[in-house]
């Protein structure tokens, strides 16, 4: 005679004792609650930390965070490609604006000194430290399409998500749609254009490499972890990223990146008398 044993979690009892026996376990990508049970960077004190976590290949994430967090990305085995979107907490019409990000500092490749602007002419977030020196201000992330052409699948939950279907999802955490997602920047995996005007793709720094970024204004960051739309590899490739992120201070009149440059000054004063008037610089 056959006998079929009964699941474990088959009951409200065996799920509930499944579940809570999980606490604990490592597993490759999760957030770690509290954040400031994680080990904090180098000269920040542990209880400063209010984001930590390991993001997936082929994952997102997503998080509100106060104006003066310090977020820092760190690409663990060197193949992660963090594409970013950023929106201001309190009023995300306002958002992050490529074009103007590069147009008005003159300057495409991203690196320490770069101040990320919003379509309002104001700063998001600046680039305050970069190890890795490969990131991509040009060509945004994959869609749903292209991954299925490449790969045989783009959607959300399947083997090789497209990044825009990533970026759906965790703008759906905040109230927003497909329509209030702009172009993004990416890091980790860098472009050059060639004298002839041709897109180069240099690939990773390597493994441990980090970018570190100051939040100028209150922001919801929306983050995706996937194969960067230019990479040759015929296999979809993503590695896991380190989020971290800290109490600090913006960025002040005196300090020398409010002064670096003519654009980048008018951005702040943009930035500081927006706050003021609320109450909030």
């Amino acid at each position: 005679m056959t006998t079929t044993e009964t699941s474990s979690t088959s009951t409200t009892a065996g799920a509930r004792a499944h579940a809570r026996a999980q606490e604990g376990t490592v597993v490759e990508a999760r957030p770690v609650l509290p954040a400031s049970s994680s080990e904090p960077p180098a000269g920040v004190e542990r209880e400063r930390l209010r984001w930590a976590e390991r993001v997936g290949g082929g994952s997102y994430t997503q998080k509100r965070l106060a104006r003066g967090t310090v977020l820092r990305l760190t690409d663990v085995t060197g193949d992660a490609c963090a594409s970013m979107l950023l929106y201001h907490a309190d009023a995300p019409f306002e958002r992050l604006n490529i074009a103007d990000t590069v147009k008005v500092q003159w300057q495409v490749y991203t690196g320490a000194g770069q101040l990320l602007l919003s379509d309002q002419g104001r700063v998001l977030a600046s680039v305050t430290e970069d190890t890795s020196g490969r990131h991509d201000a040009i060509y945004g992330t994959s869609a749903l399409a292209r991954n299925a052409e490449r790969y045989g699948d783009g959607s959300a939950h399947g083997p090789s998500p497209a990044g825009r279907e990533l970026f759906a999802l965790a703008a759906a955490k905040h109230g927003l749609g497909r329509r209030d997602l702009p172009p993004c920047i990416s890091f980790f995996q860098g472009v050059r254009i060639d004298e002839a005007g041709r897109p180069e793709f240099l690939g990773s720094a390597g493994a441990g490499t980090s970018i570190t970024l100051r939040i100028e204004m209150p922001a919801i960051v929306l983050i995706a972890n996937t194969a960067h739309p230019l990479d040759p590899r015929p296999q979809y490739v993503s590695g896991p990223l380190d989020v971290q992120a800290w109490t600090d201070r913006p960025t002040l009149p005196g300090d020398p990146l409010w002064d670096a440059t003519p654009e980048g000054r008018r951005a702040f004063l943009n930035t500081h008398a927006n706050l003021d008037a609320r109450g909030i610089a």
